[in-house]
């Protein structure tokens, strides 16, 4: 059997981005230039700006625009410096990874868990084969396990196959947590390593990687996911050609020539998660708040296991405390609870990965708030694995909405910014994290402001004055400077643009877990899904339509009737409803995306 990625195997995963003191310290710089214009603006919108004749209007977006400062301080607090966990030789012997005397100088016993539920069988061998690859400058036990929540007798034949071990389970219950923690009953490494069925390990993966165990309250260690199959696509002088043949192959030339290359649908659902690893996560290592995306990611035993024990007998004191407070006599209650408890013991899950949408993120909350041990976690700043990226729009948004219903379930239903024992640094990186998720409460607005405006002449300033300009420009390019340095190498626009269209997807998450609705666990397809996708993006093409609408009638009103009074308050309408389209088009191109017939992402056979 062949598969689409296998013309990607030449590909190679960029360097982590080379820290420079110099930079981060323009950064910072600019960064405080932001956060002061940012505060001055913010100030001028409540005490100066408000149209009072339609605080309706007025007032939903000065909070908007107040909330998302507040969000633009919070990254900015992100991103502040780069303090990489020093990297280890990779240790010899188990005595070398905790704080034991007694501790015994034997080889480290490494398990290997492999995810899989209906993802296909040879793409799961591919997985095992390059885990079998793996290697360690000194004697290691590794034990590669197929964790199968299929159930089938085919992928039981790979891993037998195989030569590694196959594990299954009679139910699904927790779906991928629930399959772990079954894998954790039978198995007994000092550490695991949890991957995906399409996760590859390169051979240096252990190396490289527990070192940082060495430090005996690192907990795990997550390494950046890099999918290796985006499509780069295609050069403008290429593209341009093939509608238009030499003359554009000669136009794209010399547009090259002036701004550098450009190319035509690559990444096109912005799968690239360089920034989110190499920036956002990596940037948390110097409060050991980075936390746990799954594959790709070692953890110690000890740790998951401590944690999971000391929030089962949490839960089953204040199970027992609920119904005891109920009986007034103090004896009969403390009788009462110690006949309770067994009882409610035998009925509560331990569960070393919280049975959870987002297990990953959960598990590492519930290991940064155990105050007895202070567990920390390393983000290895490295690529170290291989994966595939969603190929078509349907499996992005499913994915997409998995990650921004589990957030949220957390953020509204076990917040641990109030309790447990994080430092104050790791609530406010946990706090950005859930920040971000919220931001679609007021991208809506954002979005609705310049079209509201176009449609009914109503501006939710007093005017759009000088002040507005000396208050408003210099606050948007400090920001744009700031984050263009914080980022450096990075596509920032694309970032901007699909955190803003992705609006539609956050509220519908949000609406979901308000609801009470539990987010199902969706298994990301490993295949693309046929088909075009313009349903899914209603949302954006919405946007779209009533922004470019509402400028021709605000144009008309303008310029054929004769409003010349309107023109301030129109131009800068103009710029923030374009400044929307733009944001909204990458996601509707991403909807008609086809790869090329060479490019096709079904599995044909061999």
């Amino acid at each position: 059997m062949s598969f689409y990625f296998e013309k990607f195997e030449h590909r190679r995963p960029p360097p982590p981005m080379p820290h420079s003191p110099a930079r981060e310290l323009l950064w910072q710089f600019l960064a405080i230039v932001c956060l002061v214009l940012g505060a001055n603006y913010i100030r001028w919108r409540w005490t100066d700006s408000l149209n009072f004749d339609a605080l309706w209007f007025a007032i939903p977006l000065a909070v908007a625009e107040t909330l998302a400062y507040i969000g633009l301080a919070l990254f900015a607090f992100n991103l502040w410096f780069t303090r990489d966990t020093p990297q280890k030789p990779a240790p010899a012997t188990f005595d070398e990874c905790v704080d034991e005397p007694e501790a015994p100088a034997r080889p480290l016993a490494v398990d290997v868990f492999i995810t899989t539920y209906n993802e296909e069988e040879e793409l799961v061998r591919i997985s095992i084969r390059d885990a079998k690859r793996v290697r360690y400058p000194h004697p290691l036990d590794l034990r590669i396990h197929v964790l199968d929540d299929g159930r089938r007798a085919t992928m039981r034949q790979v891993a037998d196959e195989e030569g590694v071990l196959y594990i299954s389970r009679t139910n699904n219950v927790g779906f991928k947590a629930g399959n772990l923690r079954n894998a954790m009953e039978q198995t007994s490494g000092d550490f695991i390593v949890i991957c995906d069925a399409d996760t590859r390990l390169f051979p240096t993966f252990l190396e490289n990687t527990l070192g940082y165990f060495r430090d005996p309250d690192v907990a795990w260690v997550q390494t950046p996911q890099w999918f290796y199959d985006i499509p780069e696509g295609k050069r403008l002088p290429q593209w341009l050609q093939r509608g238009l043949g030499a003359p554009g192959r000669w136009l794209g030339k010399g547009v090259e020539k002036l701004i550098g290359p450009v190319r035509i649908g690559q990444d096109p659902f912005v799968n690239d998660p360089q920034v989110f690893y190499d920036v956002i996560l990596r940037r948390r290592n110097w409060c050991h708040a980075s936390f746990c995306c799954g594959a790709g990611s070692v953890h110690r035993r000890e740790a998951v296991m401590q944690a999971a024990l000391r929030n089962f007998g949490f839960a089953v004191d204040e199970e027992v405390r609920r119904y005891a407070q109920e009986i007034p006599d103090s004896t009969l209650r403390a009788d009462f609870g110690d006949a309770m408890r067994t009882q409610v013991a035998l009925e509560t899950e331990l569960t070393p990965y919280k049975f959870h949408v987002s297990e990953d993120i959960y598990t590492s909350i519930v290991l940064h708030n155990d105050g007895a041990r202070r567990w920390k976690s390393v983000l290895h700043p490295g690529v170290e694995s291989k994966m595939l990226s969603p190929q078509d729009l349907l499996t992005w948004l499913i994915q997409r909405f998995k990650y921004a219903g589990g957030t949220l379930d957390i953020a509204l239903h076990d917040n641990p910014l109030w309790r447990g024992h994080m430092t104050t640094a790791q609530r406010m990186m946990y706090l950005t994290t859930f920040w971000s998720y919220f931001g679609c409460l007021w991208n809506v607005i954002f979005l609705a402001a310049p079209i509201i405006y176009l449609f009914t002449g109503i501006a939710p300033l007093a005017s759009y004055s000088s002040a507005f300009y000396l208050h408003a420009l210099p606050f948007i390019i400090a920001t744009e400077l700031a984050f263009m340095v914080g980022t450096w190498g990075q596509r920032s626009w694309d970032g901007k643009a699909s955190y803003l269209s992705f609006f539609s997807v956050n509220f519908r998450a949000l609406w979901t877990v308000l609801r009470g609705e539990k987010i199902k666990f969706h298994v990301t397809p490993k295949e693309r899904q046929e088909g075009t996708f313009l349903h899914l993006v209603r949302p954006q093409i919405a946007v779209i339509a009533l922004t470019l609408g509402g400028l021709a009638y605000a144009a008309w009103r303008v310029f054929v009737q004769g409003n010349e009074a309107e023109l301030p308050n129109l131009i800068v309408n103009v710029a923030w409803g374009l400044n929307n389209v733009f944001a909204m088009l990458p996601l509707v191109r991403a909807s008609l995306w086809q790869p090329d017939d060479e490019d096709a992402a079904a599995p044909a056979a061999a």
